[in-house]
This record gives C-alpha cells, sequence and structure tokens, in this order.
C-alpha cells in the first residue's frame, strides 16, 4: 500500500492540528476538526517505523466534540489506544460535529477519496451516508458505530449496553424515596428504547414500585436541553436522574436539585460527585485495534460486532458507597452470571406497557429481537414513538 500524499502532510503537521483541534473542541462550532498520530516527532518517510507495512490510515467521523465528557469522548479515547498500541504503524485522525444525513455523505466521500484505508463512523445516522459511499470505494473499508446494515466493505459494530444499564438500574432502584426516576433520553431508536427498558427491569428488581419517566430531547449532544430536560422531570417528583446523551449536564441537574444521578459512556463523577452513583462505560480501544490489524494483514471482512461485558466493551463505573453494601453486593453477583451467561436482562417473562407479553416466562430473546426492540416495560411512563 502506498502512502498517500495526504498521510504524509498529517504526519508533517500534526503538532499545529492538535493545537487547532484543542481549541475547536472547547468552544461551540459547528466546523469539523482534524487530529493525527503521535508520530509527529518522526517525520521520516523512509519506513523505519519498526512496521512490515505503511501505515494504515484510520479516519473517525464524530456526531459531537471530543469535549462532551461522553459518548464522542470514550471514542476518541479508543482512538488515542489505537495510535499507543500500534504507534508509527498506523496513523488517524478525526473529525468532530459532523451532521447526520448529506454533510456526512460529503465527509465520508472526501475522506475516501483521500485515500484514507478506514473509516470508522460513530453515530447511527451516518448508517446510510456511510452505505452509499461505501458503494464506491470499494477499497476501502468502513465501520459504523450502533447500526445493522453492512456491505462488503462495510462492517456495524456496537455492544449490549442493556448488561450495564440494568446494574445501573439496581443502584438508582435501591436510592430513590419518591419511586420515580426520570430518564433523559436522545431519540426513541431500538438502541435508546433498550437501554431504557434494562435500566427499568434492574430497577424493578431491588424496588417493584418503581416508576420510570422518560423525557426525549431529540438531540445526541445539547447541554442546555438535557439539563432542563433533567429539571423538569426533579421538579414532577424524580429524585434519581438516569441517561441516555453525551454530557453531564442531566447529573449537574441532579446534583442542584439535591437528588442521584447514573450517567453514560464514562466515569462522569467529577461533574457531579455529590449526586453520582455509576455508568455503564465504554472501551472501545480493543476493537478499534482489532480492526486495524486485521487490515494490515489482509483478514478483515465485513462483520456485525456485538460486544459485551464478557469481552470488556461494556463495563460498569464503580459503584458509589452511597448505595448500601448489600445492594452493591447482588450487582456484584448479577454482573457475574450476566458475564457467565446465566443470565440476561431480558430473561422472561417482560411485558409492555400495556401488560402485553413480549419475552414469556423462560425465554431469552436472541439479539434480532433486541437489536429491533420497539416498545417500553410495564413501569416506565412515557411514548416509545417520542
Amino acid at each position: 500500500m502506498n502512502q498517500t500524499p495526504r498521510a504524509r502532510h498529517w504526519r508533517l503537521l500534526a503538532l499545529l492540528a492538535a493545537i487547532l483541534v484543542f481549541a475547536v473542541a472547547c468552544g461551540d462550532s459547528d466546523e469539523d476538526s482534524t487530529d493525527t498520530t503521535a508520530a509527529a516527532a518522526d517525520t521520516d518517510d523512509t519506513g523505519d517505523s519498526g512496521c512490515d507495512h505503511e501505515p494504515i490510515v484510520a479516519a473517525f467521523v464524530y456526531i459531537g466534540p471530543v469535549g462532551d465528557a461522553g459518548w464522542t469522548k470514550k471514542h476518541d479515547d479508543g482512538r488515542l489506544s489505537l495510535e499507543e498500541a500500534l504507534g508509527d504503524c498506523v496513523e488517524t485522525q478525526y473529525l468532530e460535529n459532523i451532521p447526520e444525513g448529506a454533510d456526512s455523505v460529503a465527509t465520508f466521500d472526501r475522506l475516501a477519496r483521500e485515500g484514507t484505508d478506514v473509516i470508522f463512523g460513530t453515530s447511527f445516522g451516518y448508517m446510510e451516508p456511510m452505505l452509499e459511499v461505501a458503494a464506491n470505494y470499494p477499497d476501502v473499508k468502513f465501520e459504523h458505530a450502533t447500526g445493522y446494515k453492512q456491505a462488503d466493505n462495510m462492517s456495524n459494530y456496537f455492544g449490549a449496553a442493556e448488561e450495564a444499564r440494568y446494574l445501573s438500574g439496581m443502584a438508582a432502584g435501591s436510592m430513590t424515596e419518591s419511586n420515580t426516576i426520570g430518564y433523559v433520553a436522545a431519540f426513541p431508536i431500538p438502541e435508546v428504547l433498550r437501554g431504557i427498558n434494562a435500566f427499568a427491569l434492574g430497577a424493578q428488581r431491588v424496588n417493584p414500585d418503581v416508576v420510570v419517566e422518560v423525557v426525549w430531547t431529540s438531540t445526541w449532544f445539547d447541554p442546555v436541553v438535557e439539563k432542563e430536560a433533567a429539571e423538569s422531570l426533579l421538579n414532577g417528583g424524580a429524585d434519581v436522574i438516569a441517561q441516555h446523551q453525551d454530557t453531564p449536564s442531566a447529573g449537574e441537574a441532579a446534583e442542584n436539585a439535591g437528588g442521584y444521578w447514573v450517567g453514560y459512556n464514562d466515569d462522569m463523577s467529577r461533574f457531579a460527585p455529590d449526586a453520582w452513583l455509576t455508568a455503564p462505560v465504554w472501551d472501545w480501544g480493543p476493537y478499534y485495534v482489532a480492526v486495524v490489524e486485521s487490515i494490515a494483514d489482509g483478514s478483515w471482512s465485513s462483520q456485525s460486532y456485538y460486544g459485551t461485558m464478557a469481552d470488556g466493551l461494556v463495563t460498569l463505573a464503580d459503584v458509589s458507597d452511597k448505595v448500601s453494601q448489600d445492594v452493591r453486593d447482588d450487582i456484584a453477583n448479577v454482573q457475574g452470571e450476566i458475564i457467565a451467561g446465566s443470565f440476561t436482562p431480558f430473561d422472561g417473562p417482560v411485558n409492555d406497557q400495556d401488560g402485553n407479553a413480549k419475552v414469556a416466562e423462560g425465554e431469552k430473546p436472541d439479539l434480532g429481537t433486541l437489536l429491533g426492540m420497539d416498545y417500553l416495560v410495564e413501569g416506565v411512563i412515557g411514548n416509545a414513538a417520542g
């Protein structure tokens, strides 16, 4: 594989790019930003890098800024882990604040034309744009996070956040005194519905009287809207807030109101330590390393990857000692059962809001059923259609 002029350009200007990226990430600009590998100190293209191949050029396209402290930040942590693991054998760049739709089509097309070897798109709404562009560039590898469509040169990847959601729901259910937990959620797609349902079932495991009230924000990243949604739930009687959002704003609202908070994506405890309980956490680095290594050795093939707590893609942040020791022990025991495969969050019986059986007693839904989830379970207040 010949190294592209674009790739060499990024190597030469990496230090400058990193400074510019930092400046943009700290602001509210919708302009895209880029970064490259830490190999800027080595601008010699003679091949003295310890690699037996030209560097694999990998691009990451983000829906939000790397400074969101959540979803995008964790994907960028994965990109940095990739750089650390493979060193001069990989060159990366990222583009942030790329809207879904036509803007992402143009972004994916440009990256493919510029000689990128693999493009990672990290938002559900990138699925159709990636599929469209992938058809035009059969020699470029495309990797889409959270979707379900594939092509010969396009994989999808995601993970069982519902496993950690269930455990975090147990923590939340044990802490509410009002028996109302608020849930600030982005969009009513299967990924989000699955998380709400698993969380509610976990909360009901330790507190059968719990209800989970959902407010839809129609945004992945909007700190003001997220905080306002959390405040509305708190004002309505919720004393614990959970979220499927990309920032810690909901937690800040919970702390201001004297409530508790379950985060998402990362350990965000530093933003509202008094409210913090726990959170489902992602670790994307090993997957990104495996993908790039498979491209380098020629073994890459299109796949649907769904990681779990057992393989480490999904973890649970440390549970606050505000949660009783008995509940923390129970959470640890259930986590062990999930990892061993003897329990899943949607083991039947599971009913929808209207009492209709969705999973019969003794049954375990298959992955396809989970990926198509379009309902909310009993005890959840809200509309599954948004």
